[in-house]
Parts: C-alpha cells; structure tokens; sequence
C-alpha cells in the first residue's frame, strides 16, 4: 500500500511553477491525481490475477469479516466449475473497489500568508485554504475530514466549489465528514454548512482524550453518554440539518436530488477488541468504528521509520503521555521515546533552544513580531526566555516558566520526516515526532495488515499481557488523570468549572452502572469487573478538591 502513499515520482517529478502564489495548492491537486492513478492501476492489477494462486486477489476476499456476503460467494467458489465459476469469478472482480481517498485538514491550522515584502495575502491563499483548493481541484470523489472546530472562512469557502454541492441526481462528487467531540457540535456545524448549501455525509465521535494526536477534552462528558445522545436524537439531528439545506439549495435555485441524503455516524477513540467494536456498532446504531493508532504497528498500512517503529512496538505504558508540546497551545498525545524530543533536549543542554523554522505551518504568536512566528521557534523562545528572565520574582518561577516553553516541539517537520526517512526521500530533518493515542499501550509489536484485520474481526488476538480495562474505564481513568493534572491550578474564581467538570464525570460513571445493569449477562467480557472499576474511580473522583487542597 504505502507506493502511492509517499511516492517519488508525485514529490519530485510534478512540475508546478513555484513564482505564482497558487503552486501549493496546484501541487497538492497534482500529488492527489497522481495518487488516485497508482491505486487505480493496483486495483485493476488485482483483478487481473488468478484466484487459483496465492495472489493478493485471495487476500481480498479472506480479509472481509465472516458476516460479509462477499465473503460467503467468495468460499463458494471453490466448489464451482465451468460457467458457474466463471460467471462467479466476474462477479466477485466486479465487487473489487478501492477505499476513498480521504484528505484531512485541522482546520485551526490556517495561518494567513505573506509575499515576499511581508505584505498579507488575500485569505484565500491561507493554509487551509490553499489545502482545501487543493483537494477540490482534483479528480478524486471521496471525503474532506474536518478537524478541530469551526472555522467560518474555511467553511465558506468549501461552498464554492461545485464538487461539494449535490448534482441533479443528488450525488456529491467530494463529501464532507466532520470530527465531533458532542453532538451538540454535530448539530452547530452541520447546520452551519447545510445554511450554504453543503450536506455533512458523516459525524466521526472522537473521545476527547482516549484518541492519537491533539486532544480536545470535553468538560467531563464520556464517550457512551455522548453516543447515546446521538443514538437517541439521531433522526432529530437529521430532520434539522436537512430543513436547513434544502432551504439553502432553493435560494441558489437547486432542488436536493430525488434521493434524500445519507448521515453517517462513526466513533473512534480506544477502542482495542472485536467485543468493543460489536458492541459500540450494535448498541449505539453506529456505521463504522475507527481503529487508529494500533495502525502504527502496522508497516503495511502506515508510514514510520524503521527505529520508531521499533521503539513503538517494545515501548511501556508510561511512554505514552498528554504533553504541553503543541505550537497550538492544544494537549497533545507524545511519546517520550521519539527522537523529535530526544533532540530537543540536547538542544536544550547545548543552550539552543528552539526549532529551526521551515515549513512555518503553526506559525500564530504576535507577541515579539508584527508577522507571526511559532512558539517552537528558535526566534520565540530565545525572545520568551529573555523576557520571563527579566520579569522572574526568583529562579523557581523562572524555571517554571521557563520548561512551559521549552517543551513546545517542532511539529511540522517531525510529524513529516517518517514518512520521508521511510520512503528514503531527501529531508534534512532526521528527528520524529509521533503522536499515538495511549491505547497503543495495550498492543507489542510489529503486525501485518492481515493480523491487524483479524484481531479487528475477532479471529485471533495480538493484545499484550498488559492489564486492560474496557475503552469505557480508560477513557474515564484518563479524565480523572487529567483533571488531576489540568485543572488543580484554575483559580478561585473557575471553582464553579471545576465543580461541573466532576459532575459531569460522576454522571457518566452512573450512566455506566445502568449500562452494565442491562448488558452485563449478554456482555460478559466487555463489562466483567466494570462495576467495582466505576465505584473505585469515583471515590476518587469525590475526593479529588480545587487547587487550594494541593497548595
């Protein structure tokens, strides 16, 4: 898989002139088309194989869940011959398609831009909507993922681009799927697009901290009070968004298509065995259920150096952990084996501290320079350091202050440089940075896609022999951790906050109980010891005070 996921040929040999301000987002629509045409040529290579070798062609078919009726034709046709075989043969190669294309932009990411004389471009060469151009430019029909909140100038945007408006049939060439901590943000944002004319095809329930990358952490709500809301409000949710875009397509003078729509609903956030991912599909009327950071594990699937995979695949459970590292001034899930922090510390030992700034991506703090510079920056933290050095009562509140900003991290290059060191491609950047969820922490090793899949379906295991509770109790041992943690130094004044904060926890925690008073005979192994976990954690939930108890 990975050929056309970092290939040589789309990075070097696209010719874009670099003196107009549009050649990002002309190379990005370049690099996609390129991409779609590799897995275009892979799928009709599969199909051209034999079904009476071990070819991928078998492979395809065997990985489908048992439940699938592709599946089911496929182990049919051993026992076929002549016509009949033939005839199921064109069938099945027929049924072979290749996954979406999905493209994602976080969407806080979208720093505005400067030609050469430092003078503001228009917006609409900003970061995020140079990306989204980018994607809407090229021949793909599949999905943007949005990241990360609202963003009005992008959100306008995507409405003017023909592609994520509905045809006469009512199809959309190029769909929208919005990450959503609540569905109270499903519904703001999807009636936010609908009012301009752009249908969400999918609402993906993120844990807010239970998943990899940045973490945006509710106030205490809990992954299964948040699905059962939208379990119990789904066709409300639906009937709302849509009044509002049939609405808005009437005044640009479209009508919405003889086929109503679809709204997907997705979780992602943990989640770690075949009993989890059932249950979540089957209770929560769920579409699809995400499984991400395992994925790290899995060289086939994702792109990582050969040592952090290494590192990854024997690492600890205290290895994963929530960080202050992001420029974004967002939580961020680190590990502290990577080598992007490793080198950051000799930087720091060597008194030079900061980032060499290149791709300038996370570039947002005005607070020494007129145009903007990252917080990760060599430029700001030399400028920082300077100042709280002045500004420090004594050196205690200098060196607090102090590893607040020293423990930024150069995101924009570390992110990146996996996928170049793996692919062998030219970087000068060899430090890594990477972000799994702290799920990982329950799986060792480095797996195949094959593996990987079964142990989503429930044919085999490749957990660890790490205790793990359910994704429920993990996800609430990790708000607990983080209240802990994040909220001891609120002000007097935010006791109020706080006091929610807990509230909302203790009620999920009864949620819970009520949950496993109704599954537990028909669930055993998912919710086995679950209850004695819940009253554990919230004794320690009531006897967790406000910041003057830990002075």
């Amino acid at each position: 898989m990975r050929e056309f996921i970092c290939m040589k040929e789309s990075l070097q040999y696209i010719k874009i002139n670099k003196t107009t301000y549009d050649y990002k987002a002309k190379r990005i629509t370049a690099y996609l088309n390129t991409i779609q045409e590799v897995v275009n040529k892979q799928i009709q290579q599969i199909k051209n194989e034999n079904f009476d070798t071990d070819t991928n062609i078998n492979l395809y078919f065997q990985q489908l869940p048992d439940s699938s009726y592709l599946k089911k034709e496929y182990k049919e046709l051993s026992s076929l011959t002549g016509t009949e075989k033939y005839e199921k043969i064109q069938f099945l190669k027929s049924k072979i398609v290749a996954g979406s294309i999905d493209v994602n932009i976080m969407t806080k990411v979208d720093k505005l831009n400067h030609d050469k004389n430092g003078n503001v471009l228009a917006h609409e060469f900003s970061d995020a909507l140079t990306c989204l151009r980018g994607f809407s430019n090229s021949n793909l029909n599949s999905s943007l993922v949005l990241s990360a909140g609202i963003n009005p100038r992008l959100y306008s945007y995507i409405a003017t681009f023909n592609d994520f408006i509905p045809n006469a049939e009512g199809d959309i060439k190029k769909k929208i799927i919005i990450k959503v901590s609540d569905y109270r943000s499903a519904l703001i944002q999807g009636k936010y697009l609908a009012k301009k004319g752009v249908w969400v095809s999918e609402f993906r329930v993120e844990s807010g901290l239970n998943c990899g990358g940045h973490a945006f952490a509710t106030d205490g709500f809990l992954l299964g009070p948040i699905l059962e809301e939208f379990k119990s409000k789904r066709e409300e949710l639906y009937n709302s968004i849509y009044i509002s875009y049939t609405e808005a397509l009437h005044n640009i003078n479209l009508a919405p298509g003889p086929i109503k729509p679809n709204l997907k609903i997705s979780a992602q956030g943990g989640v770690g065995t075949s009993e989890e991912n059932s249950f979540l599909l089957t209770y929560y009327n769920l579409d699809s259920i995400g499984w991400g950071s395992p994925f790290l594990l899995v060289p086939e699937a994702t792109n990582l150096d050969k040592k952090t995979l290494e590192d990854l695949a024997q690492a600890s459970p205290q290895d994963f952990y929530l960080s202050h590292s992001s420029p974004l001034g967002v939580p961020f899930n680190n590990f502290r084996k990577s080598s992007s922090l490793q080198l950051q510390k000799q930087r720091i030992e060597e008194g030079k501290a900061g980032s060499p700034c290149v791709k300038k991506f996370l570039q947002f703090d005005t607070e020494f320079t007129e145009i903007p510079i990252c917080t990760a920056s060599i430029k700001y933290q030399k400028l920082k350091l300077a100042q709280i050095k002045e500004t420090a009562i004594n050196e205690l509140e200098y060196q607090t202050k102090a590893q607040e900003i020293l423990e930024k991290e150069c995101l924009c290059e570390g992110l990146s440089a996996p996928a170049l060191l793996k692919n062998n491609l030219e970087t000068k950047y060899n430090a890594v940075s990477i972000c799994p969820g702290p799920n990982l922490a329950y799986f060792s090793g480095i797996f195949s896609l094959s593996q990987m899949i079964d142990h989503i379906y429930g044919r085999t295991s490749i957990l660890n022999k790490v205790f793990r509770p359910n994704l429920f109790i993990n996800e609430l041992n990790l708000y607990v951790k983080y209240v802990i943690n994040e909220k001891i130094n609120l002000l007097p004044s935010q006791e109020s906050y706080f006091n929610k904060f807990k509230a909302n926890l203790l009620l999920g925690i009864e949620y819970y109980h009520n949950l496993i008073n109704c599954f537990e005979k028909s669930n055993f192994e998912l919710f086995n010891n679950m209850r004695d976990e819940l009253n554990d954690i919230k004794a320690v939930i009531n006897n967790i005070g406000c910041r003057r108890q830990y002075e």
